[in-house]
């Protein structure tokens, strides 16, 4: 097998055993890795009801083909399981050096089930793992467990991912941490993580797999490197970050203010620019990535370095807030980054706060303090009463639909889907968002897949993804169900999303990689299985049509800004969507032709006995 170790590393953390559990080519071949893998393993496991953070409900690390290999931008690793927060199919992905030192350690992953009797973090190396007690470790902040474990085990080379305060707590949104500020934030993997009482994974070595042709991966990768240097997003990521997008997005309408109520802010506050202007700005990079969109903020404080904030935490803490303090919103960010909770989550909950006190439903007794529009120290005190789970941080930290159901307001109030926070890009600027939105894998996700970007005249010739009219829903359907699979993709082999590389050099990758002769077709293929085995999971959990669906907060016309007086028809392009997926209408399950036709046979026979 090239690419790939073929094993995963299962941990029954309950029995404190350690056991190799293998994986075929053929059934790599038919998941690929990293996200889509996790997803198969876990719906073998997962029953139809049950707590999240039960033991048996298994944890899941793992990487792709890429991973590990010369080539660009591959640096990445996602987790996967049962959301705490939606009671779902979940999963979060991350970059930094984490992902090729698990690689390196000589396994593909790792399946964790169980509990621990005492707090434990997991040593992989060269091949070796053992279990540690981290009982000393338990308390820590991110950054610090991070640092101790690695001198603890005197042993530079190895990378830490682990939770904080969030996790411990099981905070429903709590991230798993790893190199300083990288996150697997989304969903809330961090408190099953914390619900296992495992504290971290520590991971070091340089086991790589045989490639299936190493020459042509190194010639593949200096191309893919000249691609990416060559294309000016890029560019303009190195610059300024993913903050390099706030001013276009305000343009567009595209960056949500106010709750989802507003879209024009005065936005030179916060964009990547005045964070430069404010602060010494270092960027940093995930191993072997050419971009270097991560921002670290040198002497925030005097001896205190911290990590900037990202494009979708900087909107999050800022205009959905009427925030345009620069200083309270990476402050906010690094409390997050701190104590291991989702900034996307964290921030929109926080804003449904404001909106709340602004209708009367809280009140300053309520909250202890008042939430007025634009009050930075209001935001950040409101995350701080989440990470104490003290007060009204305690119902803020579960999320808005929890939030609207303890304060008796309608479920269109929540921005969120399946349980999932709104992710900072409007679906009325970008219609279609709002049917991707709606039939996200995990949620409300602007990654699985960024069609604005589509729309900004990113076509994919290959499967004929074509730009449009970004205020119509007309022939949106198609196109966002394509480009989603494509996405979803990415997070198999593994992938960063910033790659600016087309299906066809993917192929050439993946056949120089693992040597399989994968075409286009084959490829979207691949990613189609991938989205309808993460359904099958979450359908398995409970999922119907019924939760397919954008709320009104989210797509009520606006009276300002580029996107004044449209919205998107959400119907309509659900229908497109299902009739293009081979879904059944009525149950939101796919048909049992579309399974047999991906080759989800055990799915096939489970669901339509």
């Amino acid at each position: 097998m090239k690419g790939y170790h073929g094993r995963m590393l299962e941990v029954d953390l309950s029995a404190r055993k350690m056991t190799d559990l293998s994986l075929s080519e053929d059934f790599l071949k038919k998941y690929i890795g990293g996200a889509t893998l996790a997803a198969a393993l876990v719906y073998e496991q997962v029953g139809k009801n049950g707590n999240p953070l039960s033991p048996e409900k298994p944890l899941i690390f793992a990487t792709g083909p890429f991973t590990g290999t010369p080539l660009p931008m591959v640096s990445r690793y996602a987790v996967g399981g049962v959301s705490p927060l939606t009671g779902f199919w979940g999963e979060a992905t991350s970059g930094g050096r984490f992902p090729f030192r698990l690689k390196g350690s000589g396994w593909d992953g790792l399946f964790i089930k169980g509990k621990a009797d005492r707090p434990v973090y997991l040593y992989l190396s060269e091949g070796k793992a053992e279990l540690r007690d981290a009982s000393h470790h338990w308390g820590k902040d991110s950054y610090r467990t991070q640092r101790d474990i690695r001198d603890e085990l005197q042993d530079d080379s190895a990378s830490v991912a682990c939770i904080a305060s969030g996790g411990e707590k099981l905070i429903k949104f709590a991230g798993i941490m790893n190199d300083n500020g990288r996150a697997a934030g989304r969903c809330g993997l961090g408190a099953l993580m914390g619900s296992k009482n495992l504290k971290a994974v520590a991971a070091s070595g340089n086991l790589r797999p045989e490639l299936a042709n190493a020459d042509k991966v190194r010639d593949l990768a200096r191309q893919a490197v000249a691609a990416i240097n060559g294309n000016l997003v890029s560019v303009a990521f190195r610059e300024y970050g993913t903050m390099m997008y706030m001013d276009m997005a305000m343009t567009l309408g595209d960056a949500p203010a106010k709750y989802f109520t507003k879209s024009v802010f005065p936005v030179s506050k916060v964009t990547g620019q005045a964070l430069r202007q404010a602060y010494t700005v270092h960027n940093y990079a995930c191993m072997g990535c050419p971009i270097g969109c991560g921002r670290e903020l040198v002497g925030f404080k005097p001896g205190l370095n911290v990590d900037g904030p990202e494009y979708e935490t900087a909107v999050a803490f800022g205009p959905l807030c009427m925030n345009t303090d620069l200083d309270s919103i990476v402050r906010a960010n690094h409390l997050c980054n701190m104590h291991g909770i989702d900034t996307i989550s964290a921030g929109v909950s926080v804003a449904y706060a404001f909106y709340l006190y602004e209708k009367g439903v809280l009140t300053e007794d309520r909250v202890g303090l008042a939430l007025n529009w634009g009050d930075g120290e209001a935001v950040v005190k409101l995350v701080e009463k989440i990470i104490a789970q003290e007060g009204i941080g305690k119902i803020l930290s579960r999320g808005t639909l929890a939030m609207a159901k303890e304060f008796d307001r309608s479920p269109d109030e929540a921005a969120q889907v399946k349980g999932l926070e709104m992710p900072m890009h409007d679906a009325r600027a970008f219609h279609g968002m709002a049917v991707t939105y709606a039939t996200g894998p995990r949620g409300a996700c602007h990654l699985k897949g960024d069609y604005y970007n589509v729309d900004l005249g990113n076509l994919v010739l290959e499967y004929m993804i074509l730009p449009g009219e970004r205020l119509s829903s007309e022939g949106k359907s198609e196109g966002a169900a394509k480009y989603q699979s494509l996405k979803d993709l990415f997070d198999s082999l593994t992938l960063c999303k910033f790659a600016p590389l087309p299906p066809t050099q993917l192929c050439e990758m993946l056949k120089a990689v693992t040597g399989w002769p994968f075409g286009p077709q084959e490829l979207l293929a691949a990613g189609d299985r991938s989205i309808n085995i993460k359904r099958a999971v979450s359908n398995k959990l409970g999922l119907t049509r019924e939760q397919d669906r954008m709320p009104r907060i989210l797509t009520a016309a606006l009276d300002e800004g580029t996107t004044a007086g449209v919205e998107p028809d959400v119907e309509k392009m659900l229908k497109g969507y299902y009739q293009f997926r081979g879904w059944d209408w009525a149950t939101g399950r796919p048909t049992k032709e579309k399974l047999l036709e991906l080759g989800l046979n055990q799915v096939a026979a489970e669901m339509y006995p």
